[in-house]
């Protein structure tokens, strides 16, 4: 859009040109428009030489589809209420619907906020970078590929560290095993592995669990290895000079580290640590809506209760875009369950190929 200004310079610059010998159109095109544009500003000289674009003051009427301000409104109030406040729209929206509420889409919600300067990105998070390593494992229901690793836990004394260690079900995303030690240990990550075989029931399963982890010395210890030939589980490690071969176990991390309650400055004793550990744990499996499962918790997808909820927010979508089709340019949301989870990006076959395999081997079975 070309201001007022802008127009009348660059008319009178073209009438100079003109007059000294060039062509309209390579003259317009030296400045930057196209021939007819000029044509129109002159053959409505009044308003587009004098007054200017008249678009940007344009009353528009207002849309006969659009949320009444009631509706906004109700929007703002359960962005800003207090379980949703650290929380963005593509949580707040799933989490509603599995109440049986739907107020707006979560582009909706977005525009709402922002409007209201309510967009400021929060946390100290950086934006994620996308990578695309070849997979090497599929889980299709829990119990059937587990991610491991050892995170460093900060103290107030400098140089002193705790030592978290997580197991976390590829399928499910829970969080199935996880201690805290003073020191990083082998006998810590063999008695981990042991009690979650036990939790998890893993002796009275046909088919045992791949472990997955990264290259680090205590996870490959003789010990380890020891252990998971005991419980008959199968080892599985990242690649070599492949730092995001274990993404989920890094990813999760990175969640609780980014935690609100996470304690920058450190803990004050190993107690301390341990009991921030159960907290997490606890939120994670059970309160957190995680987006790679279509926003469920960890817990529900591991019961085998997605689908249920999947399917109620499938109902509800419908059910709302019955009531205002006119908001809804397409189809709804896409609450699809979904069948398996890869532990690296694959195409679609290849995991499609991998569950085949599965179904036979479980049929022969």
């Amino acid at each position: 859009m070309i201001g007022l200004e802008d127009r009348q310079n660059l008319t009178q610059d073209i009438a100079v040109a003109r007059t000294a010998g060039a062509r309209l159109r390579p003259a317009c095109e030296v400045a930057g428009i196209d021939a007819r544009t000029l044509q129109r500003w002159q053959a409505d000289a009044d308003s587009a030489l004098c007054v200017g674009d008249l678009r940007p003051h344009a009353v528009r009427p207002p849309v006969a589809h659009a949320l009444s301000q009631e509706e906004r409104g109700r929007v703002l109030a359960a962005a800003n209420a207090p379980r949703f406040a650290s929380l963005p729209p593509a949580r707040i929206v799933p989490m509603l619907a599995d109440e049986g509420i739907y107020l707006a889409s979560e582009s909706t919600f977005s525009r709402i906020l922002r409007e209201h300067g309510q967009t400021a990105h929060r946390g100290r998070a950086k934006a994620p970078k996308a990578s695309r390593p070849p997979t090497t494992h599929i889980a299709s229901a829990p119990g059937q590929v587990w991610c491991w690793d050892m995170t460093y836990l900060p103290t107030k004394i400098i140089g002193q560290w705790f030592y978290l260690y997580l197991i976390l079900d590829l399928y499910s995303r829970k969080i199935v095993g996880w201690a805290v030690h003073a020191e990083d240990s082998s006998t810590h990550a063999a008695h981990l592995v042991r009690r979650t075989a036990l939790a998890e029931g893993i002796a009275a399963q046909q088919t045992k669990p791949v472990l997955h982890g990264d290259n680090g010395a205590t996870l490959k210890a003789t010990s380890v290895l020891a252990m998971l030939q005991w419980l008959s589980i199968e080892p599985s490690y990242s690649r070599p000079r492949v730092s995001d071969d274990n993404a989920y176990a890094e990813a999760l991390f990175r969640t609780a580290k980014y935690r609100p309650e996470f304690p920058a400055r450190g803990f004050a004793d190993l107690q301390a640590a341990q009991n921030w550990a159960a907290g997490f744990v606890h939120w994670y499996n059970v309160e957190h809506r995680h987006s790679g499962i279509r926003y469920v918790s960890p817990a529900q997808r591991h019961a085998g209760e997605d689908q249920n909820i999947l399917e109620a927010r499938h109902a509800l979508y419908l059910k709302a875009r019955e009531a205002h089709p006119a908001r809804w340019t397409g189809d709804t949301r896409d609450w699809s369950h979904i069948k398996a989870v890869a532990l690296n990006p694959e195409r679609d076959y290849v995991v499609q190929e991998s569950l085949n395999k599965m179904h036979t081997q479980a049929k022969a079975a």
